[in-house]
């Protein structure tokens, strides 16, 4: 496909000898600058069709000859990928939706750019910013970010995206929901209007597709697979169980299936801690992933799960995006999803590389209209399985000791929170972006030492409880200039 050396070396390395479908149609128009609007569906190297031409024109532009004209004639495109000096500003910025996804983008880039000098910083939160921070200030060529840490950091100025000229949103369809539209377009604004975007995803409904168009200039688009469709490699099957059954059900294919290594979907956080909870009652190995999960527990889940320590992971839909762990056998939908899209992500979480998988649903009667979303977008009849004659029964999980009452005592001037100042902290991105900006709202200075000073005057005085202290030192807060802007 006429990359650079350093390139072809890399890839070659990995063991990639032909191009995926995608990358074949993509790769050619992105290497002549076109923008470009790419569907396919998941597990089918949309991440190397842009890494890839984008990477091979880094390669360009930093391995021109010094020119005493800047405006004269460019390098070699094949010459050797040295890169510019330190601390220079990054070129290609990267959004995801997910951390996990970021942080799978992020590793690409290193891979296939690991025979050049060019610098790659993956930016999410649930970490601290520091390193983050000092990575831009070193000087990098590409950022792979979630939106929320992404604003964070530029409402901070603490990076640059003046000399972005290669813009990449992935998993364009949920990266273009109505809950991250205002983010990326705060983002996409700030981006020089030269620039060369290109949008990948698995789906793009209609809807989606006309938020899609307005980022993109004259776009090649590229559908190697029918929208929404699933892999055929995968099994599909569907079981009718009533709600309180399924966790029985879940175990009884867990132990007859041979399973290996299984992706289980819930619905909600919560549900997705009580299935781990359940199955280790019953003597299972299983951890949760989801947005509530901090980031160094979400690391060590994915890694147990690789490793086949835990052979069970029990995830919500921010796992659909991001997780490419190979070998998955099974991917359970313990509850269906709301959006029948989310469908195809989780179950092509399987039967990734040529490989073969099993997709088994549990549908109860009040998830049959989400059922029939699905079989209408994916033109497809899931096969039903007749419920086994007997379900082994799942210890229910121990109660956590109740924690005692006031094990510390109040902070001076505490009470109920401030409102975080509009545009920080929460809010930005959805899940990776609230967990991203935690922590980084600061309240005023006269503002707290008032109402701690408040509070102790108050806790001095026999006649008032504490709890009354707590309120006065709210008032008296909100009544000193209101929220930081």
């Amino acid at each position: 496909m006429n990359l650079a050396p350093p390139i072809f070396e890399a890839v070659r390395a990995e063991g990639y000898e032909h191009p995926t479908p995608i990358q074949a149609q993509a790769i050619p128009h992105a290497l002549l600058g076109r923008d470009l609007l790419g569907i396919a569906q998941t597990g089918t190297g949309k991440t190397a069709a842009f890494a890839l031409p984008i990477i091979h024109r880094l390669i360009a532009e930093s391995s021109q000859p010094a020119n005493p004209n800047p405006h004269g004639p460019r390098g070699n495109a094949h010459a050797q990928g040295h890169a510019p000096a330190r601390g220079r500003a990054p070129r290609v910025l990267v959004l995801a939706p997910t951390r996990e996804l970021a942080a799978q983008i992020g590793e690409s880039f290193n891979v296939y750019g690991r025979n050049t000098q060019l610098r790659t910083v993956v930016i999410y939160g649930g970490v601290g910013q520091h390193p983050q921070v000092e990575a831009l200030r070193r000087g990098v060529d590409v950022v792979v970010a979630t939106p929320g840490r992404l604003l964070d950091l530029m409402e901070q100025r603490l990076i640059d995206l003046k000399s972005v000229s290669f813009a990449v949103l992935d998993e364009a369809d949920r990266m273009l929901d109505m809950g991250f539209i205002v983010p990326i377009r705060r983002i996409m604004n700030v981006l020089q209007k030269t620039r060369q975007t290109m949008l990948f995803s698995a789906t793009m409904p209609d809807e989606i597709r006309g938020l899609a168009d307005s980022f993109l200039s004259n776009p090649v688009r590229v559908a190697v697979t029918p929208v929404a469709s699933t892999v055929d490699r995968i099994e599909q099957r569907i079981y009718g169980v009533d709600k309180e059954n399924k966790i029985r059900l879940l175990l009884h294919v867990l132990r007859s299936e041979g399973v290996d290594r299984t992706l289980v979907f819930t619905k909600t956080k919560h549900g997705a801690d009580k299935v781990v909870k359940r199955l280790h009652a019953a003597g299972l190995e299983a951890s949760a992933i989801h947005g509530n999960k901090a980031q160094n527990h979400r690391i060590r889940a994915l890694a147990a799960f690789r490793s086949g320590d835990a052979p069970v992971l029990v995830a919500t839909d921010i796992a659909a995006r991001g997780i490419d762990v190979d070998a998955i056998t099974h991917v359970i939908n313990f509850d269906l999803p709301v959006e029948p899209e989310a469908y195809v992500h989780r179950i092509g979480r399987t039967a990734r590389a040529g490989a073969s998988g099993i997709a088994i649903s549990f549908c109860s009667k009040e998830e049959r209209p989400l059922l029939r979303a699905i079989e209408k977008l994916t033109r497809a009849n899931l096969t039903s399985m007749p419920l086994p004659a007997s379900l082994p029964t799942v210890p229910e999980a121990p109660h956590a000791p109740h924690a005692p009452h006031d094990r510390t005592p109040p902070r001076h001037g505490s009470g109920p929170r401030q409102p975080r100042p509009h545009g920080r902290g929460k809010g930005h991105g959805g899940n990776a972006g609230h967990a991203g900006n935690a922590g980084h709202a600061k309240q005023p200075t006269n503002q707290s030492h008032a109402a701690a000073t408040h509070a102790a005057h108050a806790s001095a005085t026999p006649a008032v409880s504490p709890t009354a202290a707590r309120v006065a030192a709210f008032a008296n807060r909100s009544g000193r200039g209101g929220r930081r802007r």
